[in-house]
């Protein structure tokens, strides 16, 4: 379970990354990946407590870290 959350971590910072060099977003290296890291230790939390997901820990991860990108910054934009 520990190395799930560091490797849940590790994706997300990945996918923050991979996310803002590629384009999908504009908010700036920092914020992208911050974003990504909040939104999979939510869901990481919330699926340790109710046994909610989508399948490996890996996954979650993807899945969260993407949704947390398209939903936050979405409230900003213009």
């Amino acid at each position: 379970m520990f190395f799930t959350l560091f490797g849940t971590m590790a994706i997300a910072a990945i996918i923050g990354y991979v996310s803002e060099k590629s384009g999908f977003t504009h908010n700036g290296y920092l914020p992208s990946i911050i974003i990504c890291l909040g939104g999979a230790f939510l869901f990481y939390f919330v699926t340790a407590m109710f046994r909610l997901g989508f399948g490996s820990p890996g996954i979650n991860a993807i899945i969260a870290s993407v949704g947390a990108l398209i939903i936050v910054p979405t409230h900003w934009r213009r």
